[in-house]
């Protein structure tokens, strides 16, 4: 199967799983594709089709899962589970990821399945900034493995999301 239909199936399940301010446009996320810092995990069913997929940023001080998502039609069979425990375990550095406030029961529920993965919600405000042109900045928090942020780290680790990942200048 050629990496053009992966990312296709990588992509569709990316627009079923989120928002629109929280993924790029179709060219902006396949230009990752070019970047030595970005990696793709997946997952195939039977017939070799991409059913669950981790992107992550690889940095000197940590690394940083931007998008996990499984396919709608087998969400809940720990395909996420499986593909979060063997990033997490592929290397010693800490693994940062950003969640929404957990203020209603979906988002208390994603913070829980990370918790029972050995994550931590840090309190640091947050805000990821736009993805694509004419969004606003969209708060969120910081969720780190396997364990919890100094304010120092944060401030560290925020620089470099923000400069390597989002492109922005760190506020």
């Amino acid at each position: 199967m050629s990496n053009f239909t992966t990312f296709d199936e990588i992509f569709a399940i990316m627009e079923v799983s989120f928002p629109p301010s929280e993924i790029r446009t179709y060219e902006d996320q396949r230009a990752l594709l070019t970047l030595p810092e970005y990696r793709l995990l997946t997952e195939q069913d039977a017939d070799g089709r991409t059913i669950a997929f981790l992107a992550a940023w690889e940095f000197a001080a940590f690394r940083f899962v931007e998008h996990i998502a499984v396919g709608p039609q087998i969400r809940g069979g720990g395909l996420g589970r499986k593909l979060m425990t063997r990033y997490i375990g592929q290397s010693p550095k800490p693994v940062l990821l950003e969640v929404e406030p957990p203020m209603g029961e979906l988002e208390q529920r994603r913070v829980g399945f990370y918790e029972r993965l050995g994550f931590h919600l840090n309190s640091y405000d947050y805000v990821q900034p736009p993805l694509r042109k004419g969004q606003a900045d969209l708060p969120l928090q910081i969720m780190t493995y396997p364990g919890p942020l100094t304010a120092e780290e944060f401030s560290s680790f925020r620089a470099v999301l923000y400069t390597e990942v989002y492109k922005v200048i760190p506020r």
